[in-house]
């Protein structure tokens, strides 16, 4: 006799918990941070390959701020960005010996002189994801 009666209400029970919505929701909640990080289209330069062929290198990089006034600054002046680390990345593919590796650390730190002269001051770093050389 407490079978019969148990199992309708713990249905009863599971299917009001499902409809009712949850007596925390939208209280305690925190407004949300502003971006600090934002990604540049994929950047590509010409390479030489190993066998004299011509090749790509595809590499994507980003923008982290954790100033909010830096942060805008960033994203208003992203097509310069772009243009600077472009710059950069097609200066350095034309004096890498032929199927050589690129050296990212070197990269990395001409495109943050670049982020840093484009932006006016320092404080934004410049991040790089990931780099193929096709």
């Amino acid at each position: 006799m407490r079978r019969a009666l148990v199992l309708p209400v713990l249905s009863l029970l599971a299917a009001a918990s499902l409809a009712a919505p949850p007596a925390f929701a939208g209280h305690g909640e925190k407004e949300k941070a502003p971006p600090s990080y934002f990604a540049l289209d994929p950047l590509t330069a010409t390479v030489m390959r190993r066998d004299g062929r011509r090749g790509v290198m595809t590499l994507e990089t980003g923008v982290q701020a954790l100033d909010p006034k830096l942060m805008e600054r960033a994203q208003a002046s992203q097509p310069r960005l772009r243009a600077a680390f472009a710059e950069v990345l097609m200066t350095y593919t034309a004096g890498l010996p032929r199927g050589a590796a690129p050296d990212l650390g070197y990269l990395g730190n001409r495109m943050q002189v670049a982020a840093d002269k484009v932006l006016g001051r320092a404080g934004a770093k410049v991040l790089l994801g990931s780099a193929l050389v096709n």
